[in-house]
């Protein structure tokens, strides 16, 4: 059996924001009562997995992660709505 994905990290800037971001997008509660404001998110559903977003330093910020929603399109027109934007257009892969 291989090895299972047990946490994931967003790092950037602006953590203030990019917390802001999740938590509007996808309903995460986040919890930053710590010293260094570092936003941990419990897992959602049994079998999902918990992350946390904080601060990159000094370095370029990054993120790897995969997130599971009910509807793509929905989801889509509400990140728009936080002025982000799509950077390529779907599907990014074949939809098997």
């Amino acid at each position: 059996m291989g090895a299972p994905v047990v946490h994931f990290e967003i790092l950037g800037k602006n953590t203030t924001k990019l917390q802001k971001f999740f938590s509007t997008v996808f309903d995460w509660k986040i919890d930053t009562d710590n010293p260094i404001g570092y936003g941990l998110i419990k897992p959602q559903r049994d079998n999902s997995i918990g992350g946390g977003i904080g601060s990159a330093g000094k370095v370029k910020g990054y993120a790897t992660f995969y997130i599971e929603v009910d509807d793509l399109d929905k989801t889509l027109l509400k990140i728009e709505k936080t002025a982000a934007k799509l950077l390529y257009p779907l599907p990014l892969f074949p939809i098997w």
